[in-house]
């Protein structure tokens, strides 16, 4: 899913969801991620889950609220439309560090939990969602704390490793990798 790409319906909600600390996911990916983090625990990095599942109209309040903050132009690129966030099926978390240092803030990529799921979620089957430098295809700044479980730690290895099995170079969003156009704007 992505800004061409809604959910169908737009108030789509996944079942069953599990807890995550404060958070929840779709029980799937909730069981990775929790792997994930017991796996980060062992090498001394403690990953706190910051935002999971979130409903329709949880987005509408955040998107709403970014809009009034920012404008409608840079909301855009910092947060879903209500139906297009991919917190809504379940798959997403943003994950920070205990101490909240750079929670969501592009400097988390240089954090023991930004460096860690950099080098190891993809292991557990997820991506980091809307990577560096690629906005004009995600249509997404830069989050390096947002994590997208795809399902299968082969899939998020491929991605993540930037080749298809074409071998084309510099794939590493899911448009890219799954032959999509990009998405930097919604559609009419």
């Amino acid at each position: 899913m992505n800004k061409h790409r809604p959910l169908d319906p737009q108030t789509y909600v996944p079942k069953p969801l599990s807890r995550i600390q404060a958070e929840r996911m779709r029980s799937d990916a909730a069981e990775a991620y929790k792997k994930m983090v017991r796996a980060a625990k062992a090498d001394g990095v403690n990953i706190v889950a910051v935002s999971g599942y979130r409903s329709y109209d949880t987005q509408a309040s955040l998107y709403d609220s970014y809009v009034q903050q920012y404008g409608q132009e840079t909301a855009d690129t910092i947060a879903a439309r209500p139906g297009h966030s991919e917190h809504q099926t379940g798959l997403a978390m943003d994950v920070g560090n205990s101490s909240g240092v750079c929670a969501l803030q592009d400097c988390f990529e240089e954090t023991p939990v930004g460096k860690w799921v950099a080098a190891n979620a993809p292991a557990y089957g997820f991506i980091i969602r809307y990577p560096k430098g690629e906005q004009g295809v995600t249509g997404y700044t830069y989050e390096p704390w947002h994590l997208r479980y795809v399902g299968s730690d082969v899939l998020a290895e491929q991605i993540h490793a930037g080749a298809k099995a074409t071998g084309e170079p510099d794939v590493d969003t899911m448009e890219e990798f799954f032959g999509l156009e990009p998405a930097p704007d919604y559609l009419p």
